[in-house]
């Protein structure tokens, strides 16, 4: 068996009273990146388009603060509703009955394939293809039925679009949480009597848990930013709250910036949270 070589400092040296070598290259660097962002700086404070004082007249705006508000209550709920419908999908493409694992599979094929901008104006159109949704025997009489531009307006087509949208990647975070759980821990469960719902509960889902949050994390943090798009169908959400001000006021800079600084604080916000979730559920791990 071959023993690593040594290092053996030379003689007379004390390496204990060693220091670091200068390394010229990363100093240069440095004082390069210092310097643009020094300019950078310098441009954003003094150049007058910026609009710092219609920024600042603008970032607590009650109608600004009702498109906050209206982004997040879209992303709570599009989260909410597709975590719970990706845990339904994925329990079905492990149910091992193969018409429910091809019916999930072909779900969760088709909607992470079609941008989430495409279904929310689809969802927001659904009129045009059907005029009233009808409640009946399938194939048969129906009973009652309601105009559809009435029932899908433009907060039920955001929430049907993003809520499917999400439930096709919570099934895939789902799987790959279960996925990383070893094998004998199910084996164990059933050995001491559990039912295959008591060892999901009670043994898989808590240690896929570890992994399923960091990305579940990064994916509510990514459909808050994603709730932008529902300003194409005319959903009050942040973006067309900005949208409508600076169509009035022209000051389209000034008022992405106030838009921009509030995504900033949400995000930032929600990656401590994240942080504080990845802690508690990898204690074990560290």
């Amino acid at each position: 068996m071959s023993v690593a070589p040594q290092t053996v400092a030379p003689p007379g040296v004390d390496v204990a009273s060693a220091r670091p070598r200068i390394r010229p290259l990363r100093w240069v660097a440095g004082v390069v990146l210092l310097v643009l962002l020094a300019q950078f700086a310098w441009f954003v404070v003094t150049n007058p388009k910026f609009g710092w004082p219609v920024v600042g007249r603008y970032l607590f705006d009650p109608n600004i603060l009702r498109g906050l508000g209206m982004s997040l209550l879209l992303t709570v709920i599009a989260m909410v509703l597709g975590s719970v419908l990706g845990v339904f999908l994925e329990l079905g493409r492990l149910s091992g009955f193969r018409p429910v694992v091809w019916a999930c599979t072909v779900y969760v094929t088709v909607f992470r394939s079609i941008p989430p901008l495409v279904q929310l104006i689809f969802w927001f159109n659904l009129g045009y293809l059907l005029p009233r949704i009808p409640l009946g025997v399938p194939f048969g009489p129906t009973f009652v039925s309601w105009p559809t531009n009435s029932v899908i307006s433009s907060l039920t087509a955001a929430v049907i679009g993003l809520t499917l949208h999400e439930g096709a990647y919570m099934a895939e975070i789902v799987r790959a949480g279960i996925l990383a759980v070893d094998g004998g821990q199910r084996d164990a469960a059933r050995a001491m009597g559990f039912t295959a719902r008591q060892s999901f509960v009670k043994v898989v889902l808590p240690q896929a848990m570890r992994v399923i949050v960091p990305p579940t994390g990064s994916e509510f943090i990514s459909v808050l930013k994603g709730t932008s798009l529902v300003s194409v169908i005319a959903m009050a959400d942040l973006l067309y709250s900005v949208q409508v001000i600076y169509n009035r006021t022209y000051e389209v800079v000034p008022l992405l910036i106030v838009a921009c600084a509030w995504y900033l604080v949400v995000v930032i916000s929600l990656s401590f949270g994240q942080r504080r979730l990845e802690r508690h559920f990898g204690r074990g791990q560290r």
